[in-house]
């Protein structure tokens, strides 16, 4: 499933100006980052559900995604389904309406009228959602590859009290996520404090004109989904 969907849809997650509080003080006693990388990745690895923000600070080159929000589900060998709502450029018009992405087709709706399926090469072009979930090429991926992790220090995201961890990942290992990057990338993650240190939140900064993030966001993981094409 390498349709980048929706550039245009979304990915991974409007996150971002998540009112938060901060205890970076006593670093030595924090948790070791490679530590709570890899109990997050092993995880996310077996997360099959979840509602997903995406929200992109910015102008990232080759994401033509502003914003998106929506639930991911996934089957066992990997691949996804996805609905929601997205903000994004298509075909040079700003397109804000609902999606659905089902065995890589692709359905949007506008403000008016009913679904349209997009057509495969249009899809081909577009930002793939249902990678987040992907053990293959999503959040699981990076946070196994994460290079020099390190653990700066610990902050409640909506309500969820989390660990800091700040690393770089390559090109190749964050690109499924951002198209578009064609540099390695530093990233941070919050993880959860709680057994698992399942991700509630990233945030990629991206080496671009004006310093450009995109932050993903993870919740309720494990709710029932059911994403079927529209009728």
């Amino acid at each position: 499933m390498t349709r980048r969907i929706l550039s245009a849809l979304l990915a991974l997650a409007v996150a971002a100006t998540t009112a938060c509080t901060s205890d970076d003080s006593g670093g030595d006693s924090l948790p070791d980052g490679a530590g709570l990388l890899k109990d997050a990745a092993a995880t996310t690895a077996e997360i099959t559900s979840a509602h997903f923000t995406l929200a992109v600070n910015g102008d990232v080159p080759g994401l033509d995604v502003d914003k998106a929000e929506g639930d991911l589900t996934r089957e066992g060998g990997g691949s996804g389904a996805a609905r929601g709502t997205v903000s994004m450029t298509l075909l040079g018009q700003l397109f804000e309406g609902e999606f659905v992405l089902v065995d890589d087709k692709v359905w949007i709706k506008g403000p008016t009228g009913d679904y349209q399926e997009l057509p495969a090469s249009i899809i081909a072009n577009l930002y793939d959602p249902a990678a987040i979930l992907d053990p293959e090429r999503g959040v699981a991926n990076v946070l196994s590859n994460v290079r020099e992790p390190r653990t700066e220090g610990a902050e409640d995201i909506d309500g969820v009290s989390t660990y800091r961890v700040k690393g770089k990942a390559t090109r190749d290992v964050i690109a499924p996520l951002v198209p578009g990057v064609d540099s390695d990338v530093d990233i941070t993650f919050w993880v959860s404090q709680d057994d698992g240190h399942q991700p509630v939140k990233a945030s990629v900064a991206v080496p671009a004109e004006g310093s450009p993030t995109v932050d993903v966001t993870l919740s309720e993981v494990g709710k029932q989904v059911d994403i079927t094409p529209p009728q």
